[in-house]
This record gives C-alpha cells, structure tokens and sequence, in this order.
C-alpha cells in the first residue's frame, strides 16, 4: 500500500506552507537524499513531513513546540463533536450566522464535549464556527465570538502524517545547538511572521526575536521562510551594504506567493533558500 503524501496539513494551522510544497519539494533536489533536515519551528509539521517523503533515508526532526501532535491525536473526538455539530446546524443556511436557540444548543454541545474529554481542539473548531482566518483558544473567546455555519462537512484524517519524524519539543535554539556544527544538516526556518496575525502561537514575536533567528542562517545551508510584511529582507540589505556584517540572504534564491486573508487582505509569502 502506498504512502499517503499530504500537500497541506490534515488539520487547520495558521501560517502552514502549503503554497510553497511544489516548489519545496522542487529545490530539495539540490540538496542531500541522507542529510538532517531540521525543522526548527516545527508548527504544522508540513516540511518536515514532505522532507522525509521527499527524502526517506534522510533525518528529519520536527520540532512541535506548538503540540501539534495532541491536536492529531484528538482527531477522533474532534470529529466526534463536529458530527454532533452538523447535526444541531443542519437545517442552518450555509455561511450564515448562528444566533438564537441554534446558537445557545451549539456552545453546549461544545461545554459538554470540554467537560468529557478536558480538551477541544479550538483552532481547528474555529475553522467550523468562525468568519474566515479567525481563530479562538478557550471556550470563553468562542461565547464572545459570532459564529457562523461554515462547518466542513467531512472528517479530519492524519494517519501516517508524523511517520518517520523526529518529534522534539524545544526552544528552536537548544535545537539549533545539537545539530549546528553537522556537515549535513539543512535547517528548515519558518519563525512566527512579524507584523502577522499570532494568535495561535504560544509566545509573542518582536523585532528582536526575529533577528536573533538570522544567527542561524551564516554558514549553513537553509530554506528560510517570511513574508513582506516583515521586511526582514530588506533590513539585511541595508546591513549588508551600510556596514561590515555580511547580509545573510545574499546569493540566495527566492520564491514568491500571494497569500489571501480575506476579500480586502493579502500579502506575499517568502521562501529563501541557499
């Protein structure tokens, strides 16, 4: 039985590389079939696991500091309550909002499910219950949101998504201390987007953070991901022409895709690689 390869991650995750996979898979041809390929902001998993598809002899470790891995596991309960779900909306007209007794039935559909199980799996629920690319972490955020009827309709799958990986939890710079002096090791960098939309991230991101990931990237081999929302690029050519410090995106290649928030929202996503 062949593998099943995901071109997008089996459970919704703000910021996954799905438009980029393509074009990721096309530039891992120039890099080595036995290297560590490690993904040092893991979140949804998706390079990692197209790296060690692309490459299965090689050593791929996913850093899942945002526990992507209970999320899966919940998956057989989350379509459990989305089933339930369907069921109390389903005379509701498709995308629009839920209010009255429909409403009141949902969110206690909901608490029940928490108090059974200790755990709902909101970001994934939200994509369900909420207008698009918002997200809520708790129960009480979801009572103050206006919920709408755009729950999907078939269940969440993840079987064979985390097979082969290396799953760590750690501060993406005790990682990057273990495999740093490797001879054969490709870092994957993908840190929270500055000036983004955060929400579902465990901790906030500033201009320093930020920086203090480029340290990474000086005398190793990366594929490194933004977006033009940062104008991190155009900070390190600024630093690589006004100063002595080398830009560390020179000589690097560069992809390009426009990224949808809403009907009057976009903004370009970035893949550098070298």
């Amino acid at each position: 039985m062949s593998k099943k390869v995901y071109n997008t991650a089996p459970l919704p995750f703000m910021g996954q590389k799905r438009k980029f996979i393509k074009s990721f898979k096309d530039a891992l041809h120039n890099y080595p079939p036995d290297g560590i390929y490690v993904d040092l902001f893991g979140g949804s998993g998706l390079l990692a696991h197209t790296a060690k598809q692309h490459y299965p002899n090689a050593t791929v470790v996913y850093n899942d500091f945002d526990n992507y891995r209970k999320r899966i596991n919940a998956i057989p309960e989350t379509n459990n309550l989305l089933e339930k779900l369907r069921m109390l909306i389903s005379e509701w007209p498709k995308d629009k909002r839920i209010t009255g007794v429909t409403r009141e039935n949902v969110l206690k559909a909901i608490k029940r499910h928490e108090d059974q199980y200790n755990y709902v799996d909101y970001i994934t629920l939200s994509s369900s219950l909420l207008f698009s690319m918002k997200y809520v972490l708790n129960y009480e955020d979801l009572v103050k949101s206006t919920l709408y009827n755009c729950i999907r309709m078939s269940d969440y799958k993840a079987e064979g998504y985390l097979n082969g990986l290396d799953i760590v939890s750690l501060d993406y710079k005790v990682l990057f201390e273990q495999y740093k002096d490797s001879d054969k090791v490709v870092f994957l960098i993908d840190p929270p987007y500055l000036q983004t939309t955060s929400v579902t991230y465990k901790n906030y991101w500033n201009l320093t953070d930020y920086l203090d990931v480029l340290s990474v990237l000086e005398g190793h081999r990366y594929f490194y991901f933004t977006s033009n929302k940062s104008s991190i690029i155009e900070l390190c050519e600024w630093v690589g022409n006004r100063t002595l410090t080398t830009n560390p995106f020179a000589h690097a290649t560069k992809l390009e895709v426009n990224t949808s928030v809403n009907y009057n929202s976009s903004y370009t996503d970035i893949m550098l690689f070298k």
